[in-house]
């Protein structure tokens, strides 16, 4: 052997000596996470190895599934001069150093809700209790919380004080995160002029609020949901139901995304003819039509009947008091009724209604105001009246 391999033998056998020493001479305390070595596996305990001469115990209930020589990560449960335990589970300090860890470096952490309590919810994280205000359970407000307990959940640490007897989460901070990265791909997507499927969310005298992702909404103008005047946006459009818009324009005020829509202008199509003209809807309404609409909104004053799509007329409660058979109390929201046109003012687009008169009752009016019914010739009539309804 040269002198220059004695040397690297010399100081290679330094440090394996060294590394020994070290292992021997380590101590080893509660929460301590080690890297062990299975030796035996008895009825009770597994034996492992920590290092030359150093030995401990595990239950062997925890080893099941494990053989012998096989290594295993641990966690030091409890330290004696005679016996050192371990687990596979972590202890409370171990816990406490990972949450630790996941609240400096903004790690989401899994927990299950618990149970309801004043001003929020108890969560269950690695078996810690931590505690999440009712606000920051979701991006919608919460009345009640009771509907979360039982579910397991995503959340950020926002507060760890205490060694980590003190832990407060959110769950709204990583669904506003969630939702900035959804909002950021939508918009890179769909740009303005784009055509886009949404969901009518509210709706309000001066226009609907059209969802267009979870908790991102978008303005439809009443002037931009149909081609013809409306009254009211509820006489077009209902909560909850599915339409196609057109995303006008985008922009960010007070550092909220404010988003202008248009429905009308999703179903526009180019004229096949160009030279056509555009058939104005109220202008198929005159005077003593007799049409079957829907009930579309209640008033103390009256009925508001869509005769169709955009076109609304007024049948008003004065109109009604000739006909005690009529009851406006009794009429629901979405029926269908049978109506007459009473006056179109087509510059304002407004059209009266009134009930269907009934032909044999003028004709009796007219008889009676002009004296010429006897009553037998009344008697007459009414036969003849009840035999032409008959047939």
């Amino acid at each position: 052997m040269t002198n220059h391999e004695e040397d690297e033998s010399n100081e290679d056998f330094a440090k394996l000596l060294g590394a020994s020493l070290e292992t021997t001479e380590r101590t080893f305390a509660p929460g301590d996470r080690v890297r062990a070595e299975i030796l035996a596996l008895g009825q009770e305990d597994g034996i492992v190895a920590l290092g030359p001469g150093k030995e401990g115990a595990v239950a062997t209930s925890e080893l099941a599934g494990r053989k012998v020589g096989e290594p295993i990560d641990l966690f030091v449960t409890s330290v004696r001069p005679s016996e050192i335990r371990l687990s596979i589970h972590p202890t409370d300090k171990n816990i406490a150093q990972d949450l630790k860890e996941a609240f400096e470096s903004r790690r989401p952490v899994e927990g299950r809700v618990a149970e309801v309590c004043k001003g929020g919810v108890r969560v269950n994280v690695k078996g810690r209790a931590a505690f999440c205000p009712i606000s920051q359970l979701d991006l919608k407000r919460v009345e009640t919380a009771t509907e979360f307990v039982g579910k397991t959940f995503v959340f950020r640490i926002t507060e760890f004080s205490e060694g980590g007897r003190n832990v407060v989460l959110s769950r709204r901070k990583l669904l506003e995160e969630e939702q900035a990265r959804a909002v950021a791909a939508f918009i890179d997507q769909n740009p303005d002029g784009s055509v886009v499927p949404g969901t009518v969310s509210r709706l309000e005298k001066f226009g609907a609020f059209i969802e267009l992702l979870p908790g991102v909404e978008g303005l439809a103008h009443v002037s931009e949901l149909a081609w013809s005047r409306l009254e009211s946006p509820s006489d077009l459009l209902a909560v909850g139901q599915p339409v196609a818009v057109k995303i006008l324009k985008r922009e960010t005020v007070d550092g909220r995304l404010r988003i202008s829509l248009s429905l009308k202008q999703a179903t526009e199509r180019p004229a096949a003819d160009p030279a056509a003209a555009v058939v104005d809807p109220w202008t198929k309404y005159a005077a003593g039509q007799v049409v079957e609409g829907k009930i579309t909104r209640k008033e103390p004053y009256g009925l508001f009947v869509q005769l169709e799509p955009g076109v609304v007329g007024l049948l008003h409660q004065s109109k009604v008091s000739d006909h005690p058979e009529f009851h406006l109390e009794r009429q629901k929201v979405a029926d269908s009724i049978r109506v007459e046109i009473g006056e179109v003012k087509l510059a304002e687009r407004r059209i009266s209604l009134q009930l269907p008169r009934d032909p044999d009752a003028d004709e009796w009016k007219d008889h009676l105001q002009a004296g010429q019914a006897t009553p037998g010739a009344l008697g007459e009539m009414l036969r003849a009246a009840l035999d032409k309804k008959q047939r």
